[in-house]
């Protein structure tokens, strides 16, 4: 065999190898997936049909738990989240809705790639827009009004508490679908001053009723900052440091957040700041979260953490914003709350 074919042969070879063990990988995904859609003894009642997102009273959110039903927009009633759950047929890694409009970031992995997209919703959670996706999908935003929406995904790495990673905030006027690509072209004042650096990343936006004001997490030099943005201005200021995935209150008035801590295995606490005074309140929960809080009324929060004992399942849970009261299941089996 001459060399030529040798090295044809060693080339054709190592590429049937790479096509056998992405095919593998992907079986393997297909087949835990075939598992966790088959319905489990003792799970919640979930059940096909019509859900809008001008439905009020209800409260909406990404079913976890297993069935067929798994990862599919659903909603139950407010005042009873643990009764039986009404399921779209719209699946989605990462959801949220307000006055309408829906945003639904969807991951589907592949052979050689993870495909990602975000869809803009209407009320009746038709797609109007579909924006492809750089990275995969983390955090989901809609503005009071239903007029802005905003997503976060990883362009690198996995988490956030991953020693190297990267991320890309988008944010979409509905209206016009006006789309504003990166968060890293707004102007940045820290402590008074023009700051400009290579390692800036933004995640977790939350939006004000003005249509204009959002909040976010900077990183940057090693450390996060909140920062209150301008849209129409293009700017963004540093508030104060150490606060990550903001959520405004109803009122405007708090930002409900993750806070990096080091106690034990835990790496993020809860907390309410107050805007006005910044002082901060720590929750009652001491569980690390890793989540974007949502609120579902002027006094409490709601947030997921990881299932016990279920892979890739979550359940949201709720606590007092005021730091009193006891953390308490939500909705077994759910993420990505949104109140309707």
């Amino acid at each position: 065999m001459t060399p030529l074919r040798r090295r044809l042969l060693i080339l054709v070879t190592a590429v049937l190898l790479l096509a056998g063990l992405g095919t593998g990988v992907v079986l393997h995904a297909a087949a835990r997936a075939d598992r966790a859609n088959q319905p489990q003894p003792g799970g919640p009642a979930v059940s096909s049909g019509t859900l809008t997102l001008g439905q009020k009273g209800r409260l909406a959110f990404l079913n976890a738990a297993a069935g067929p039903h798994r990862t599919a927009v659903a909603s139950v009633p407010s005042s009873d989240p643990e009764g039986a759950r009404i399921a779209s047929n719209l699946k989605c890694a990462r959801f949220y809705a307000a006055a309408g409009t829906g945003v639904c970031l969807q991951s589907v992995t592949g052979v050689l790639k993870q495909s990602n997209r975000a869809l803009i919703l209407d009320a009746s959670l038709r797609t109007l827009r579909t924006f492809p996706l750089a990275g995969t999908p983390s955090r989901a935003r809609v503005s009071p009004s239903g007029r802005f929406a905003a997503w976060t995904v990883f362009v690198s790495g996995e988490s956030y508490s991953s020693a190297f990673f990267s991320t890309r905030t988008s944010i979409l006027d509905t209206r016009t679908m006006r789309l504003t690509p990166s968060l890293e072209t707004f102007s940045i004042v820290k402590d008074g001053k023009r700051y400009h650096a290579s390692d800036i990343n933004f995640w977790g936006v939350t939006f004000a009723s003005d249509d204009d004001t959002f909040y976010a997490t900077l990183n940057t030099a090693n450390h996060t900052y909140l920062v209150r943005g301008s849209l129409s201005r293009h700017t963004v200021t540093t508030l104060v440091q150490n606060v990550e995935c903001p959520s405004l209150s109803p009122d405007g008035t708090r930002v409900a957040f993750k806070k990096r801590v080091l106690s034990g295995t835990a790496l993020w606490h809860e907390y309410v700041l107050d805007l006005r005074t910044l002082k901060e309140t720590a929750l009652a929960e001491r569980h690390s979260v890793d989540d974007q809080a949502t609120w579902l009324d002027h006094h409490t929060v709601a947030y997921a953490l990881p299932a016990n004992g279920k892979v890739g399942s979550s359940d949201l849970w709720s606590v007092p914003a005021d730091g009193t009261g006891t953390p308490r299941v939500l909705i077994a089996g759910a993420s990505s709350p949104a109140p309707l």
